[in-house]
């Protein structure tokens, strides 16, 4: 979901500090292959693992798990690609399908073909001849909308991209920069593949004239300016329509006290773009043996089924269980938006700039 999420990323704004924080890899050596018993995962911010999870993997495996955070998933990846010489870690997570093309094509990461891949679903696997990247989530951005608000007003909730441009909504969305979030690139691509090539900019058009706002992150737009989320609510945000996932309801659920028969924000359906979150060995990572081992516990059956109520995304590999409450109140798209990688690749940079003009300036 990042995190899908993700969960995006996705998409957890609060019970972090479940993983050990560095700035650096703790590894050494040279020739990319080194004894050190510390490995680091570099990720977006809501990269999240329970604790005994986390702890299972290192005892089994004898690598110390470091995570480097580094921001929303469309800057950690520009970082990335800029350090890649001289990588700031072993592994990264977080990369997703709105931005695996400018990964790959910079060669961010090493052929790896991580063990348990073959549990992965097939709608999920890509660059199956090199195996530069493994999936690990997937999640779907969608507006999400405050209940409260809406049955306050008598108003009903928007359902569709259309909606959102009408008067009845207008300054009530906010969603995320483009050209430096997932989910707000995720969202620019689900109006390209609705309104198409030539439609999506006089989409964006009404949606300036509406009163559209733009953040530069998920945490920024959702935990600070969404009125229906937790920690919107305690920063007075008042935007009561946010960019986010269609499994954030159930965050709202899992750490309110006492948690409620129902989630306080719902899923405008029609406004929804898949999201897939992958992972891969960074080319010059000085511990690949441990980041290797890294890779195999991220798609292992443990890990895949710990993260629904942790990121909020949805688990890649077959047959693992959802835990009721993420099925209770997340929301199950049947027909998101989606668009195919070359698409993404030959378009993403520049309907980035041009909606930079539009929307930004």
């Amino acid at each position: 979901m990042s995190s899908i999420k993700k969960i995006t990323a996705i998409a957890v704004a609060v019970g972090l500090g479940a993983v050990a924080l560095t700035a650096c890899g703790g590894s050494s050596g040279s020739g990319g292959e080194t004894d050190s018993k510390s490995v680091t995962l570099v990720s977006h911010d809501s990269f999240n693992v329970s604790k005994d999870v986390l702890k299972a993997f290192e005892k089994r495996s004898g690598y110390k798990v470091n995570v480097l955070k580094d921001g929303d998933a469309g800057a950690a990846v520009n970082k990335a690609i800029l350090s890649k010489d001289n990588p700031q870690g072993d592994v990264f997570f977080g990369v997703d399908n709105t931005l695996l093309s400018r990964a790959l094509d910079n060669g961010l990461f090493q052929s790896y073909e991580a063990k348990g891949s073959d549990q992965i679903l097939s709608q999920f696997r890509v660059d199956q001849g090199k195996h530069r990247v493994t999936p690990v989530d997937s999640g779907d951005i969608c507006v999400n909308y405050d209940k409260k608000y809406f049955a306050d007003k008598k108003l009903a909730p928007p359902k569709t991209f259309a909606d959102l441009a009408k008067p009845a909504y207008k300054d009530l969305l906010v969603t995320e920069n483009a050209a430096t979030s997932s989910p707000g690139l995720g969202f620019l691509l689900g109006t390209a593949a609705q309104y198409g090539d030539d439609g999506w900019q006089g989409y964006w058009k009404k949606l300036k004239a509406n009163g559209v706002k733009v953040v530069d992150g998920w945490e920024q737009a959702y935990n600070e300016e969404f009125s229906g989320s937790a920690g919107g609510k305690k920063a007075k945000g008042d935007r009561p329509l946010v960019v986010s996932y269609a499994s954030s309801p159930p965050v709202e659920v899992l750490y309110a006290k006492p948690q409620p028969k129902e989630a306080p924000t719902g899923v405008a359906t029609g406004t929804c773009f898949r999201q897939v979150e992958y992972a891969g060995l960074l080319g010059n990572a000085k511990n690949e043996k441990g980041g290797k081992a890294l890779l195999d516990f991220l798609i292992g059956a443990e890990f895949q089924q710990d993260m629904p109520l942790n990121m909020f995304v949805n688990p890649v590999r077959k047959n693992t269980e959802l835990p009721e409450l993420f099925v209770k109140h997340g929301v199950k798209v049947d027909d998101p938006q989606t668009m195919a990688p070359k698409k993404i690749a030959d378009n993403r940079e520049q309907w980035v700039k041009s909606w930079t003009s539009l929307v930004l300036k």
